[in-house]
């Protein structure tokens, strides 16, 4: 199929507008006008709706970028040939995002490797093109940074950035015990989070066991109890999906059988 050619002058007002993403479809849209006698007005919005549909992808890219999400990490991407246990109407449910909007939080529990972290930055992604604000941090870098921040007088900048997204992805939480400091920080995030803005905690440990890593009980009870009064729990079991993601290895292979 022959493509019809961007005159000069058209080229040149498209880069004034900042519409330049168009000449890489222009030229099949042009064709395809021709041949489908396609009226003025449908073809503008053709045009146009691709556009939109660009800057709305670029948007989410960028907001997956700043969020520090792992790229390879969505949704589609899940092999659901993994050897993996988990409510798949409970994930189904929270890709729909309703927690996101109602205030809600998930803890996402299981042993190592089965994908918790996988699934959790899937969901930051689809909050992304949701145009939703997200941020994904490792619970042990994140407290040290909000350690480090009393020292330069940074600690309130740095929590209101914990405190300003919409969705907050906190992940291997609860590995270590947490110093009083860090715990104090803990019980801000979870506490000031809470019917405010979304968290979502990938943990080795259920949200029970959360309490004996925190300094103090009391802060520790207060904090953990509104998180999962309002939270909903994606436990999963079965083989180390973290296997599946090594070089070399394709969608759907299966991990050998043992000999007995």
């Amino acid at each position: 199929m022959t493509t019809v050619p961007i005159a000069p002058d058209l080229h040149t007002v498209l880069r004034r507008l900042k519409l330049s993403g168009m000449l890489d479809t222009l030229p099949e849209r042009f064709t395809l006008a021709r041949q489908q006698k396609m009226p003025h007005p449908d073809f503008l919005l053709l045009v146009l709706s691709d556009e939109a549909t660009r800057r709305d992808s670029l948007a989410a890219t960028l907001r997956a970028q700043r969020a520090r999400l792992d790229p390879t990490m969505q949704l589609e991407a899940w092999d659901s040939s993994a050897e993996v246990r988990f409510d798949r109407e409970l994930l189904n449910e929270l890709a729909s995002l309703r927690f996101l909007e109602a205030h809600a939080h998930v803890a996402i529990v299981g042993p190592v490797g089965v994908g918790k972290t996988f699934l959790a930055h899937a969901l930051g992604h689809t909050a992304c093109r949701r145009g939703y604000s997200v941020l994904a941090l490792r619970a042990d870098r994140m407290l040290k940074t909000l350690t480090h921040a009393r020292l330069d007088n940074s600690h309130e900048v740095e929590l209101r950035k914990l405190l300003a997204a919409d969705l907050l992805l906190i992940d291997d939480f609860g590995l270590d015990v947490m110093s009083p400091t860090e715990s104090r920080d803990a019980y801000e995030i979870f506490t000031e989070r809470h019917r405010a803005g979304s968290i979502i905690v990938t943990s080795n440990r259920g949200p029970d066991e959360w309490l004996a890593t925190f300094a103090d009980p009391l802060r520790a009870q207060s904090a953990i109890d509104r998180f999962t009064s309002n939270a909903y729990d994606l436990v999963i079991d079965g083989d180390s999906y973290r296997q599946r993601l090594k070089p070399g290895k394709t969608t759907g292979q299966r991990r050998p059988t043992k000999a007995a």
